[in-house]
């Protein structure tokens, strides 16, 4: 039952006092914990996975999304059936009836369920094939690119709008942006545009049939030329969270790719915590990364950051100019990347 039997009373009897009607753990119970667990609180029990999905299938507002979030729900439910069709017995033949034993119901909705995924999974594969060609003419433009990543609610989608002027959903909840949404932003150091783009949080322990029903989306992060590592300082767990990111960022192999830390909130932080320097360094697993203090809300600090990007952007662009040869285009990703002879 994934507590022991004292503990699992104990649970029913404040679910009691207090008036629950379900108990949610905070961890991924297997299909026989959650089944068994059901039997002895008598009432329904759900795991973080299935709260995660429920949150994903509210927030899901594009085609992509809807179709990400539901292979990732029908891949959790397919490893239910046995508690959701255990009351069911064999159907069976008789009069007016095929003679013979017939497939129990948990064995028909395992077939139907096994060829919902594989449709879901094909119309995912069109959708990430047009990812790659829009990014393949955004490299072959040689056009710089940036991703904003970092923990749910980190005020990735604030910043994304206060920097390119853009009215994508923002809103102090987990999850509020699951679709990829991309746009240009002008730099006039340069006089010319970037492609910026902000994609769905983090969150720790993330399941990993979520990371691989949301490689769609996360597939902007790994062919970005630079990462906005967006972080709330507000939040006093923040190492903790840049952790959870990095672990995220290994796991979709986006963990090599240059990143920028961006502390946002700054405008929420007491006076005693507020920075002595906007521009600094900060240690992610023995490397400095650089670090920008900003405010998405009041739009302190947006300056610098528009000015890092220009710099970061004029460098690329400059390589680019004088070593052709040396800059080739990932197959997979479509990202820019160098010969190791240049």
């Amino acid at each position: 039952m994934f507590v022991g039997s004292g503990k699992a009373d104990e649970i029913k009897l404040l679910a009691t006092q207090v008036g629950a009607h379900e108990i949610l753990f905070d961890q991924n119970l297997s299909p026989s914990q959650q089944r068994n667990l059901e039997r002895r609180l008598e009432m329904p029990v759900n795991d973080r996975t299935f709260l995660i999905l429920e949150i994903f299938a509210q927030r899901a507002r594009s085609h992509e999304g809807k179709l990400q979030v539901e292979l990732a729900r029908l891949q959790y439910l397919s490893t239910r059936l046995v508690r959701r069709w255990s009351h069911l017995e064999r159907q069976s033949g008789g009069i007016g009836m095929r003679g013979g034993p017939g497939e129990t119901q948990i064995e028909l909705d395992r077939r139907m369920i096994s060829e919902q995924i594989k449709r879901t999974r094909e119309r995912l594969v069109k959708v990430k094939r047009q990812r790659n060609t829009q990014r393949r003419q955004r490299t072959r433009s040689e056009v710089f690119t940036v991703s904003l990543i970092g923990y749910t609610n980190a005020g990735k989608s604030t910043l994304f709008n206060a920097l390119v002027k853009a009215r994508a959903y923002a809103a102090d909840q987990l999850f509020a942006t699951l679709d990829t949404t991309t746009r240009q932003m002008y730099l006039a150091e340069l006089e010319t545009s970037i492609s910026v783009s902000d994609t769905v949080g983090f969150i720790r322990d993330l399941p990993h049939g979520l990371v691989d029903a949301f490689q769609a989306t996360l597939q902007e992060a790994i062919s970005a030329d630079l990462l906005l590592h967006v972080v709330d300082a507000a939040n006093e767990e923040y190492p903790l969270q840049i952790e959870q990111v990095q672990q995220v960022l290994k796991e979709i192999g986006a963990d090599q790719i240059p990143q920028l830390l961006v502390f946002n909130k700054i405008d929420a932080l007491p006076p005693e915590r507020q920075p002595q320097q906007m521009i600094d360094s900060f240690e992610i697993d023995g490397v400095q990364v650089p670090r920008l203090f900003v405010s998405a809300k009041s739009h302190d600090g947006l300056a610098n950051l528009r000015q890092f990007l220009a710099k970061k952007a004029k460098a690329a662009i400059a390589m680019h100019v004088l070593c052709p040869d040396s800059v080739g285009v990932d197959g997979e990703t479509g990202r820019m990347i160098e010969h190791p002879d240049s």
